[in-house]
């Protein structure tokens, strides 16, 4: 009989779920909806929601698919992993209705509340205890809520990031995690639990946070009901949940010092691993707890985020025909033109405001246009090497923390299928990327096998990751990449 373990992905963009052979450690089928970019609400500026309704919707789609594909028989399935966007805010009332659309990661109507709780709070406790400023984090979202919408937030029974609202409606159960409640500030480092002095800043009962259960555990079992609309056995546990970030990082086997992964879907990351709580002082990237951190053996991720990377490129695709127009045909049309686009850069902060730009609204800017001499070619590749350059701007800050940079992780996904891409962060960054296949979906499986005791160790869940193929600096292009980053960042100067 097989082991199969589930994994699911829920992005702002779509829901991945994959059906995995424990045993192999390869995906036996994947399923990803919808397949057009899910919406994301804007009712008023800089304001980011989803229905959660719409993620369960497409659970159920994508489990059914892979069901079907892979040919789940009874007693096989062993186990269920979760991984989610982060920083989004769910509430649900006692009967566990949702009484709001969930405030997503890139919503930044709380960005005032956040700075006003690091006065208050200051630096000397923030920095220290939160790792963070309360910034525009879950945490402060909910305070907005309680501020701007008193009566919804009056029938609050718990409050939810979207991976926990997705383990409700599979078990029933409310459950979150250490490393969530860090990526919504609520977690103070120096007690290892609940910040009540944040807690106490924004008048917030600390009974609306759920039970927390390690990210690897049995977290809960699918309920009758879940699994008759899933097409799946009752009783199957669910032993796994991350955010997306840290989930992405375990999923390239990410989990010691120095070790990095990064991202470029609609948002563009680096992730790094340190043993230390180490901070910046400017909260501009940020430090969580780390998918297998332990109290006595500490493991912290450093999130660098970009809002602004793909969702870019998908934009631009949009302006230039939509459907009429495929990625590779944007992507050879970009290396048409030389390194540097004739000059033209692209200045990517413009998916709401951008910690690493210390939540100010810079936007997105198209910087040297010259209406005789650029034209699509340019725009494309400028818009390529501006994500780039933004990545190394963050890049630097975390070098300043004192995070080794070298070798890079990535899933050949999004951005990265990209020969130019690559090539610009490669030579920009100055550092190896090693590109894997694998992808979030893929890792919350292995994730469920670890917490199902399936696995020992992670040397076991990684058996069956495959290292597709590894890019390497040019001593030819690194000072050309140089002269691309020097430009970019005059650009930069000029709108902030």
């Amino acid at each position: 009989m097989r082991r199969l373990l589930i994994g699911y992905d829920i992005g702002s963009s779509s829901v991945k779920a994959t059906l995995l052979d424990a045993d192999s450690g390869k995906a036996i089928a994947s399923e990803g909806l919808p397949k057009i970019e899910m919406p994301i609400l804007a009712p008023k500026k800089d304001w980011a929601e989803q229905d959660p309704e719409m993620w369960w919707k497409y659970i159920v789609e994508t489990t059914k698919e892979i069901v079907k594909k892979g040919g789940i028989k009874k007693g096989e399935l062993k186990a269920i992993g979760i991984s989610y966007q982060m920083h989004g805010l769910v509430c649900v009332d006692k009967e566990l209705n949702v009484i709001r659309p969930a405030i997503i990661w890139c919503d930044s109507r709380a960005v005032g509340i956040g700075n006003k709780a690091f006065e208050e709070l200051g630096e000397e406790y923030c920095l220290p205890n939160l790792l963070n400023s309360p910034g525009n984090f879950t945490a402060s979202k909910l305070k907005w809520v309680k501020e701007n919408e008193p009566e919804l937030y009056s029938k609050i029974y718990k409050i939810m990031l979207p991976g926990d609202y997705i383990a409700m409606k599979l078990s029933g159960e409310i459950k979150t995690s250490e490393t969530g409640l860090s990526e919504g500030i609520f977690w103070d480092f120096k007690v290892n639990g609940l910040s009540e002095k944040l807690l106490g800043n924004y008048g917030i009962d600390k009974g609306l946070i759920a039970d927390v259960v390690p990210s690897f555990s049995e977290q809960g079992k699918v309920t009758k009901d879940a699994a008759e609309i899933l097409g799946i056995e009752e009783g199957v546990p669910i032993t796994y949940r991350a955010g997306d970030q840290p989930n992405n990082a375990f999923s390239l086997n990410v989990l010691q010092e120095g070790e990095l992964a990064t991202t470029a879907g609609t948002s563009g990351t680096v992730y790094g691993v340190s043993t230390k709580p180490v901070y910046d002082p400017k909260s501009r990237v940020n430090t969580f707890v780390h998918v297998n951190h332990t109290e006595n053996d500490p493991h912290y991720g450093v999130l660098l985020c970009i809002n602004g990377t793909g969702i870019l490129n998908s934009w631009v695709k949009k302006l230039l025909g939509g459907e009429s127009v495929s990625y590779p045909e944007m992507n050879d049309l970009a290396q048409e033109t030389h390194i540097g686009a004739e000059g033209l850069s692209f200045i990517p902060f413009g998916n709401g405001v951008e910690r690493i730009m210390q939540n100010q609204p810079v936007g997105a800017h198209m910087i040297g246009l010259n209406l005789l001499q650029h034209d699509r070619k340019h725009v494309l590749r400028a818009v390529q090497e501006g994500i780039v350059s933004s990545l190394k701007y963050g890049f630097d800050i975390m070098k300043d923390m004192g995070l080794n940079l070298n070798t890079v992780k990535a899933g050949k996904a999004n951005m990265f299928l990209s020969p130019l891409f690559r090539e610009a962060f490669v030579n920009m960054n100055n550092v190896v990327l090693e590109l894997y296949d694998t992808d979030g979906a893929q890792g919350a499986a292995r994730g469920a096998g670890i917490g199902a005791g399936i696995y020992s160790n992670a040397g076991e869940a990684f058996a069956g990751l495959e290292k597709l193929s590894s890019f390497e600096p040019e001593s030819s292009k690194i000072e050309a990449y140089k002269d691309v980053y020097g430009n970019w960042q005059k650009a930069l100067g000029r709108v902030i």
